[in-house]
């Protein structure tokens, strides 16, 4: 499959004399993905700072001279996917899967969720855990809408955060993705997150608890690290504003 991204961020940077912009926004080919083009549009984009961080993304940094009230942030791309069950093996320079061990603040194991699971990375198991978390956000969001009013101390379920805390209790290294999701008649596209987890034989494997499934040919990888806040696409210094008008558009190329 072909598919075709444009996605457009708009922020308001305030009114500092500098700032500071860290970009995880380009994807990287991998055994289920095909770069045929990319681009990032930006103020100061040509003249950014291009490497490959800790974690094996491709990250750009933006140094900008008094920004002005308001900053787009375009990506466009078109990426040939194949459907490999989720399996990507190995990236290039990607870091010691250990790393991947350590648990973060976001990224907790509920011992509900992992009870009576053998621990290591038996894919079946990691199938099964997959299938709890889906179903586990489920149910909270049936109970959330039949209430009156929810809690405010009750959170929806963050099932990727759930899975990878999970699968480290389990002692698999487990890490989180940021991507794209061309959807169909059932999941609308958008901006999407995953999982991955680290098997010695196969290598890095996707488990997308939304869906219930591995990621396939309708996934569009672009980064990934501990959990979310180490996976942001767009980070800045000082703290930018998102304004409300983000444009995104996924279709078949």
């Amino acid at each position: 499959m072909k598919i075709a991204i444009r996605h457009e961020l708009t922020f308001s940077p305030g009114a500092p004399s500098r700032a500071l912009a860290h970009l995880l926004l380009t994807a990287l080919p991998s055994a289920q993905q095909k770069i045929e083009q990319w681009s990032i549009e930006m103020p100061g984009i040509d003249t950014a700072a291009q490497f490959r961080d800790g974690y094996g993304n491709k990250a750009h940094l933006v140094s900008l001279i008094k920004p002005g009230d308001a900053i787009s942030v375009i990506v466009t791309g078109l990426v040939a996917t194949t459907d490999k069950a989720g399996v990507i093996g190995r990236l290039d320079l990607d870091p010691v899967p250990a790393i991947f061990r350590r648990s973060t603040a976001s990224a907790k194991a509920d011992p509900a969720l992992i009870e009576g699971l053998k621990r290591g990375s038996d894919i079946g198991v990691l199938h099964e855990l997959m299938g709890r978390i889906h179903e586990a956000g489920a149910v909270q969001q049936e109970q959330s809408e039949g209430a009156q009013r929810q809690s405010q101390s009750s959170k929806p379920l963050d099932r990727v955060h759930a899975f990878i805390g999970a699968a480290r209790a389990l002692n698999v290294p487990a890490r989180h993705v940021t991507g794209y999701l061309f959807g169909d008649e059932d999941v609308a596209s958008g901006f999407h997150c995953w999982a991955e987890i680290w098997d010695d034989g196969l290598g890095w494997i996707g488990f997308d608890p939304e869906l219930n499934l591995c990621p396939a040919e309708r996934h569009v990888r672009l980064a990934s690290a501990l959990d979310a806040a180490s996976t942001m696409p767009v980070r800045t210094y000082p703290v930018w504003t998102a304004l409300p008008a983000e444009k995104l558009v996924i279709s078949a190329a």
